[in-house]
């Protein structure tokens, strides 16, 4: 019998001949596709003689997303059932889901969905085989004439689809992938450029129906209005759940239903989408927080410098960020702009920006004095206000602002200081973050892009592969893992940022370093160097929390609310049995007053038990009770936010006890 010699998961092995993925692995649903050679293919390709070839499974993204683009088959094939006139647009996988756009149908009710999600679970158990065949573009286009998005989809074949488009973009084929019954018979089909799982079985229990929303055909506001139905999917129910468990846990961290409930802060109307403002109690977290990243910095030889929020529009012409980013910047102000009364211009004004970076004012503050190589690296730093014009559809609360505060600074340094430069910086980041009580990293390196969007950055090969190469080591030398980012880098030089997992397992970008080889050439930059030339620094951009009001957000949402004395905007609530005891708690209250403790006495009239729970409900960390018996002792009864209670601690001991666990900053409280 005929045989082919591979390499199965970097083994040599023989396999009789037109064997496929499915010969190997087709009893195990957990894996759901191959790599062939270094591309994914279905597992019913078949394996040739020399082939290279591993497993793809659901433990890994790819898998996870194979699994998902085939639910989004799975759901359309379900809404067609529902609704034959429907028009179907693309179903790309995305984090954590998948999502199809379906045209010429009403908004979707939470009804609509249950049905969905029960047509997709009876075409689940019917272990339909997703088969894949190659097809012609006029027979594509015969097969799929009453589907004019996927028409127009097809005309796109070749490199301008967009991300999700079932078409193989950049490639020389189109593929349908059939939905085929045990029968043989043709269930369903779409335009697809795969691989999909080999049947509908492979989705098991472990997808639903999120919700459905409005979209634009090819996200295009010019375009047809369309119906998006999001939904889930993972490799197991059990997993599944998991998922449903986190989604209900961060909706209870919402810090945007927190920031009301805890009073921290509000995003009024009047002012506009994108903009906060910082309640009392808010405002002391906040000061909390850049005060402490402050001293970090001038403990870290950091240099405090502050810029204007306006600036002429030059400056960012010279920058190189205009026009570079300018969608992001909002629209210049024209100022002294001269008018006669007929309306004409006598006097040219002059455009004026709101800065969207703080980099090109701390430019000018190096250059304003000749630097010499004893000075670096000379490291500035600012708590910068930033103004950056996001689309309304885009802002989120704290976490997607369009004017926040970046704890930003730039470093200027030799070329030969950099990596050292580098490596400070990332275990200063590190050190900042763990004090908050974030403690779960690794590091993500965006670099350029190489292939199409390559005009998007400017400077030479060789520079970028130097920086590039100097933030590798950089990052590797922290033993953290390193993950990379293709084309994220600016359009000025490559970046690495530290990405946290919070609490309940999110993963939220925070701290960034980026190495920059353009803007001191832009801006003239020198340094006289030891042999008495002149030489240009390299520039550092860093920003340890990302922006101030974002990293708020997160805090509110790892802690659920519940911040750590340290940041407890009210550290101590004192609360008296009865009235006779105002007198006794206002001394305490007093005690911890002059130790610098955020203290609130509820004299209220509410009953004792009421004033307990509103302490509890407002995160308070410590209450302390006094009755009688305290007053007697000269004790107070501590009630822990977690709802323990010790009685008859002295009042000297709680005091001590209180400011020991602010001044040590400790986060498990």
């Amino acid at each position: 019998m005929a045989s082919v010699q591979c390499t199965i998961d970097g083994k040599a092995q023989e396999l009789e001949a037109e064997s496929t993925g499915l010969t190997l692995w087709g009893k195990d649903r957990t894996i759901v596709a191959m790599r062939r050679n270094g591309k994914t293919v279905d597992l019913a390709a078949t394996i040739a003689d020399g082939d290279e070839i591993e497993p793809i499974t659901t433990a890994t993204e790819e898998g996870l997303a194979i699994l998902r683009h085939s639910a989004t088959h799975v759901l359309a094939q379900a809404m067609q059932q529902a609704n034959p006139q429907v028009n179907l647009g693309i179903g790309p996988p995305v984090t954590d889901g998948f999502y199809y756009d379906f045209g010429n149908i009403d908004p979707l009710t939470p009804d609509d969905l249950k049905k969905l999600q029960k047509a997709m679970q009876k075409i689940v158990k019917e272990n339909q085989s997703f088969v894949r065949r190659v097809v012609s573009e006029d027979e594509a286009r015969e097969e799929l004439s009453d589907q004019p998005y996927k028409l127009e989809l097809i005309g796109l074949k070749g490199g301008n689809g967009p991300e999700g488009a079932s078409v193989e973009v950049g490639g020389n084929e189109l593929t349908i992938y059939d939905n085929v019954r045990r029968n043989g018979e043709v269930a369903w089909k779409d335009l697809c450029r795969g691989p999909h799982v080999p049947s509908t079985k492979y989705l098991g229990n472990g997808f639903a129906l999120t919700k459905s929303s409005a979209a634009y055909w090819r996200g295009d506001q010019a375009n047809d209005h369309l119906q998006r139905v999001y939904g889930t999917a993972w490799a197991s129910k059990e997993d599944l759940k998991a998922y449903q468990t986190r989604i209900e846990e961060a909706a209870k961290r919402d810090h945007r239903k927190l920031g009301t409930e805890l009073d921290l802060y509000s995003f009024p109307e009047e002012i506009g989408p994108g903009l906060v403002v910082f309640h009392p109690k808010g405002g002391i977290l906040r000061h909390e927080i850049e005060d402490f990243v402050t001293r970090k910095h001038i403990e870290a030889g950091f240099q405090m410098v502050h810029t204007p929020e306006i600036s002429k529009g030059g400056l960012f012409h010279t920058s190189g960020h205009l026009p570079y980013y300018a969608d992001t910047m909002f629209p210049p102000m024209k100022v002294d702009e001269e008018v006669d009364e007929q309306g004409n211009v006598t006097k040219a004004g002059q455009e004026y920006y709101l800065k969207a970076m703080n980099c090109p004012m701390h430019n000018l503050i190096y250059r304003s004095s000749g630097r010499s190589y004893r000075e670096l690296p000379l490291r500035f730093y600012e708590l910068g206000h930033d103004y950056r014009y996001e689309k309304s559809g885009v802002v989120h609360g704290l976490t997607r602002m369009r004017g926040f505060t970046q704890d930003d600074s730039h470093t200027y340094c030799t070329p030969e200081q950099a990596k050292e430069e580098i490596q400070m910086q990332l275990n200063f980041f590190l050190g900042i973050l763990r004090d908050f009580g974030l403690t779960d990293f690794y590091l993500e390196l965006s670099t350029r892009d190489d292939g199409a969007h390559k005009d998007k950055f400017i400077g030479s090969d060789e520079d970028w592969d130097n920086a590039t190469r100097i933030l590798t080591e950089a990052c590797e030398a922290t033993g953290l893992d390193l993950v990379p980012d293709p084309g994220g880098a600016a359009f000025y030089g490559p970046k690495v940022s530290v990405q946290v997992k919070d609490a309940i397992g999110r993963t939220w970008q925070m701290s960034t370093v980026q190495y920059d080889f353009n803007q001191p050439e832009r801006f003239d930059l020198e340094y006289t160097a030891e042999d008495g030339t002149r030489k240009r620094p390299v520039m550092i951009h860093s920003a340890k929390l990302g922006s101030v009001e974002r990293f708020i957000g997160v805090l509110v949402e790892h802690y659920a609310g519940a911040f750590p004395p340290w940041l407890a905007p009210v550290q101590v609530r004192l609360v008296p049995v009865a009235e006779a005891f105002f007198d006794y708690v206002n001394e305490v209250a007093e005690k911890l007053r002059s130790q610098g403790v955020r203290v609130e006495v509820d004299l209220s009239s509410d009953r004792f038990g009421k004033k307990i729970r509103t302490a509890a409900k407002e995160r308070v960390p410590y209450i302390l009770i006094a009755g009688g018996e305290d007053a007697e002792a000269g004790a107070v009864s501590f009630r822990y936010r977690g709802g323990k209670q010790e009685n008859g601690i002295p009042v000297d001991e709680a005091v001590a006890q209180i400011v020991e666990a602010i001044r040590s900053r400790r986060n498990d409280i």
